[in-house]
């Protein structure tokens, strides 16, 4: 039995349905960030007002059921015009904060396996997540190659702002993405400092730099023989030039300075090629960033956190980072 439609939403029920938990959730409406406590699903919008560069688009919130079980939710978000941080405070918070992004090429941002899953391994942990709704470059953005990582600087940099008040260590901010997000990811740890938006308050004086990041299956490369092409033709068209490649490539752009970096795939994924990972994973290396690579050998494309015996890739991994998390002094 299928569930497959679409929903044209408005803003705000878009907003609210975009928090990833599954099942029917309370509306939550969308604010922006200011100096109080930090309430469990509070909807934070990135952006004052309309984000730079989306002026013009003519792009509609919506929401795809793509669920093909009853009790296994799959939903994707298209038409993101208010780019938004929905956070999920643990009982006790330890001060830690990771920024959750789930994948969709580039075409749209999906709700649930990257999402409630990732709720569900962190949250025990004390760590304060905020499930992440990011512009796609193909939705009539001025600049649509380069608003993804906007909104990824711009959560980053409020998290940090607003840190004391939400009882965050701003020293202890993550950030994890998958798939294409894993590339958007990759972007943000080596290009924090990038000036692609001019700034328009005070929290874009604020260090866009995050502190850790984790990586799922990452599209990192947008060169041809090794790229996602769907993530790729998104993000930087369809016959892109020997320029954007290399500027889009952010295993090219490590540094020194780029934040210590988790990665996790298997290598028989279909869809993003290993060769993404172990170019990062490599260029990490060389620059002398502490970084940490898992490979299973089955797994396939997309898969999450899986709590299933047969399935280590998807079983095994988050204690995996849990651990890593540990080492690097993340989890006090």
């Amino acid at each position: 039995m299928d569930f497959i439609g679409t929903q044209k939403l408005g803003l705000g029920a878009a907003i609210a349905l975009s928090l990833g938990l599954g099942g029917l959730i309370g509306m939550t409406p969308a604010t922006p960030a200011h100096a109080e406590a930090l309430a469990n699903k509070q909807v934070i919008e990135l952006w004052p007002s309309v984000p730079p560069g989306t002026e013009a688009s003519k792009a509609t919130p919506t929401i795809t059921e793509r669920s093909k079980t009853l009790f296994q939710a799959d939903r994707a978000l298209t038409g993101i015009i208010a780019p938004s941080l929905t956070a999920i405070v643990p009982e006790h918070p330890n001060g830690t904060a990771m920024i959750v992004a789930p994948g969709g090429a580039y075409a749209r941002v999906v709700l649930d396996k990257e999402g409630q899953e990732i709720v569900d391994w962190l949250r025990p942990l004390g760590i304060t997540v905020f499930l992440m709704t990011y512009r796609l470059p193909a939705e009539g953005h001025a600049d649509g190659k380069d608003v993804p990582l906007e909104d990824g600087q711009r959560a980053v940099r409020l998290i940090r702002e607003h840190a004391s008040e939400w009882n965050l260590d701003p020293q202890r901010i993550g950030f994890m993405g998958f798939s294409a997000a894993g590339h958007l990811g990759a972007s943000l740890i080596t290009g924090f400092d990038k000036k692609v938006y001019e700034p328009i308050d005070e929290t874009d004086k604020v260090s866009a730099r995050p502190d850790f990041a984790i990586l799922g299956y990452p599209v990192v490369s947008m060169d041809a023989d090794v790229t996602h092409l769907e993530s790729r033709t998104n993000l930087i068209g369809k016959d892109p030039s020997p320029a954007l490649i290399e500027e889009y490539s952010p295993d090219k752009h490590v540094t020194g300075d780029t934040p210590k970096t988790f990665i996790v795939l298997a290598d028989d994924d279909p869809a993003v090629p290993p060769e993404n990972s172990i170019r990062l994973f490599s260029a990490l290396r060389k620059a002398g960033v502490a970084a940490e690579m898992h490979v299973f050998m089955e797994g396939g494309h997309g898969f999450g956190i899986v709590r299933a015996a047969g399935l280590p890739a998807g079983e095994y991994w988050p204690a995996l980072c849990t651990a890593w998390m540990q080492r690097i002094g993340i989890l006090k």
